[in-house]
């Protein structure tokens, strides 16, 4: 294995952009790193959505996240739907373009579900071969993302971390780690995520998701409707070591609260980072400041123990 650099430079903290906060975003010009939109809401040329896109991207890098792709699908890749990525990306030029590594539809029908693939060779070669028709059409490197999940199949011969490094390799791609999604499977396959994360290549991890999920104690459930917990976050510092200064978001789909709940947040991830990789170089690039924040939740901020015990439940 070459040590040469394959991923793009850290770009520092970003969030999901959400509907919620536009008008905030436009208002208050917070001090973020970048956005990451979800790309299927902005294929459609004209309206509203792109209207704000457009504003948002004039200020801020952006990156492209997809949950339609369905790159392990046995249907054929829907070209239309490629046609119509790549012209979003011609327009808005985001920093790079992700996707899920996993199932969406059969047969034309979409469950609008990110549903897990048997881990085998003939998958490895049978989503390899997609990846590369995806990658050579875009004319740029996928990152594709871990889903987190509930079964697996008995045909499956090798672990989920060791399918996705195969596939990165073969495909010559890039991944988006979820820390979040690694810590759910983890409890609900009862595997060590350490494990997950020491087989991963550092160099073809390009970004981290951190979210929060819902825990029911025999099993978890990733909700992406809650703050980040003290596990995600301290399966975050194991990350940090063994991958440095990755490009990090805080994603959230439901019950999304205030910007500067999640901006707080963020500062969290920020913060965690400085403390876990003292004086990195690479941390000093990112524009994210405690000064946006009211001065209540700045002092809560300063005052608040960020590094959780080094213990990662399963």
């Amino acid at each position: 294995m070459s040590d040469s650099k394959i991923t793009q430079d850290f770009i520092g903290f970003g969030l999901g952009l959400r509907t919620d906060h536009f008008e905030y975003i436009l208002q208050h010009q917070p001090a973020i790193d970048w956005f990451e939109v979800l790309s299927e809401n902005y294929m459609v040329a004209g309206g509203k959505p792109r209207y704000y896109l457009e504003a948002f991207a004039e200020q801020y890098p952006v990156v492209m996240h997809g949950v339609s792709m369905s790159i392990g699908s046995t249907d054929p890749l829907d070209m239309d739907y490629l046609k119509s990525l790549k012209k979003l990306s011609n327009d808005i030029n985001p920093k790079w373009i992700s996707d899920h590594i996993c199932w969406t539809s059969i047969h034309g029908v979409n469950s609008h579900d990110l549903l897990p693939l048997p881990y085998t060779e003939e998958t490895v070669k049978h989503v390899v071969e997609r990846i590369n028709v995806v990658q050579d059409f875009l004319g740029r490197r996928l990152l594709l993302e871990n889903v987190s999940s509930y079964l697996s199949y008995k045909d499956s011969t090798m672990d989920e971390w060791e399918f996705l490094s195969q596939v990165a390799e073969e495909a010559d791609c890039l991944i988006l780690l979820d820390i979040n999604n690694i810590y759910v499977s983890a409890r609900n396959h009862c595997f060590n995520p350490l494990d997950y994360l020491n087989k991963i290549d550092p160099r073809r991890v390009q970004q981290f998701h951190l979210a929060g999920h819902s825990d029911h104690g025999e099993y978890v459930i990733d909700t992406h409707d809650n703050e980040v917990p003290p596990s995600v976050w301290t399966l975050y510092q194991a990350a940090l070591e063994r991958f440095g200064p990755i490009s990090t978001m805080i994603e959230r789909d439901a019950n999304i609260p205030d910007f500067p709940v999640l901006y707080q947040e963020l500062l969290e991830a920020q913060k965690i980072a400085e403390l876990t990789l003292p004086g990195h170089p690479a941390l000093a690039c990112s524009s994210l400041t405690p000064m946006g924040l009211d001065s209540h939740t700045t002092a809560a901020f300063q005052t608040q123990s960020l590094l959780p015990k080094r213990k990662v439940a399963v």
